[in-house]
C-alpha cells in the first residue's frame, strides 16, 4: 500500500511483553512468519501508544489527528527474497479515531477496529484500558515508572530490552485479505525508553487459551516512550498463498 510519508508526536507508548512458548508462537504465526526468539522464548505483546499531530510530511501545517491506539504484536523474522528480515506482525490493530477505522486497510495501511480507551495518567503512572466495540479484543495495562525490569524478565537490561524492540521498527498488518499483509515502517528521531513496574495487565489475545494454553505465555517486562517525534512509512505488502 504507497500511502505518503505520515509525520507526528508519539505522546506516549507503552509496550507490555509476554515471554512465550515459541512453538505455541509459532502455531499462531500466519506464513511467512516465524517467531523472532530470545533467550529460547518468542516476543509478543500490546502496543499503547498515543499518536498527536498526526498528518501528511507534505502538510507542514500546525495541526493533526490526536488519537488513542492499541496493537497486538509479534516478534517475527520472514525470508524475503533469499534473505531473512525481522519486524513484528500484528495480528489487530484498535483505535478510538472513527479516520483510522475508516481509512485502516483502505487508504492507511492495517484494519482498525474502533474501540473505547479509559485512560488515567501522570508523569510516573499510568493506566490504559481499550474495550473494542466488536467485542473481538479487551486489554488493561497499569503501572508506573521504575528503573529497572522485574527479576524474571527474559531480558537482562532495560538497555537490551530497548534495543530488541528498537529493531522490531518494520510491521505486517492482518488486511480485509486472506494472506496479504499491509507493511508500515516507524521511523523515530530518537529512540528514549523507561522502565514500567506494571500491577495490572491483562490481554483478550494472550489469554485466549484456545491458542496459548496455560503456562504458554507469561508477563514478561514493559517498556515506556514519551514525546517522541515520528515518520511512518509505507512498505509494499507481503503476499503469500494461503493453505
Amino acid at each position: 500500500m504507497r500511502i505518503p510519508v505520515i509525520r507526528g508526536c508519539i505522546d506516549r507508548r507503552i509496550l507490555a511483553n509476554y515471554r512465550i512458548d515459541p512453538d505455541v508462537m509459532a502455531d499462531n504465526l500466519p506464513a511467512p512468519f516465524r517467531p523472532k526468539l530470545h533467550n529460547g522464548y518468542a516476543i509478543g505483546g500490546i502496543c499503547l501508544i498515543r499518536l498527536t499531530g498526526v498528518r501528511p510530511r507534505f502538510l507542514p501545517l500546525p495541526w493533526g489527528i490526536r488519537s488513542e491506539n492499541a496493537a497486538h504484536r509479534i516478534a517475527v523474522e520472514w525470508e524475503d527474497n533469499g534473505q531473512w528480515r525481522e519486524g513484528v506482525y500484528i495480528p489487530r490493530r484498535d483505535s478510538n479515531s472513527r479516520l483510522n477505522a475508516w481509512a485502516g486497510g483502505t487508504i492507511f495501511p492495517g484494519v482498525h477496529h474502533l474501540a473505547k480507551f479509559e485512560v488515567k495518567e501522570d508523569d510516573s503512572h499510568f493506566s490504559v484500558a481499550m474495550q473494542s466495540q466488536d467485542g473481538g479484543a479487551h486489554v488493561l495495562v497499569e503501572g508506573h515508572v521504575t528503573d529497572h525490569l522485574p527479576e524474571t524478565s527474559s531480558f537482562s537490561t532495560i538497555e537490551e530490552a530497548s534495543l530488541f524492540f528498537e529493531r522490531g521498527s518494520l510491521g505486517y498488518s492482518d488486511t480485509h485479505s486472506d494472506g496479504r499483509y499491509d507493511g508500515l515502517e516507524l521511523r523515530c528521531q530518537s529512540w528514549m525508553v523507561e522502565a514500567l513496574d506494571i500491577t495490572q495487565v491483562r490481554s483478550s489475545y494472550f489469554e485466549n487459551q484456545q491458542d496459548f494454553p496455560e503456562g504458554s505465555a507469561h508477563f514478561d517486562c514493559a517498556l515506556l516512550m514519551r514525546d517522541i517525534q515520528h515518520e511512518w512509512h509505507g512498505h509494499p505488502d507481503l503476499c503469500c498463498p494461503t493453505s
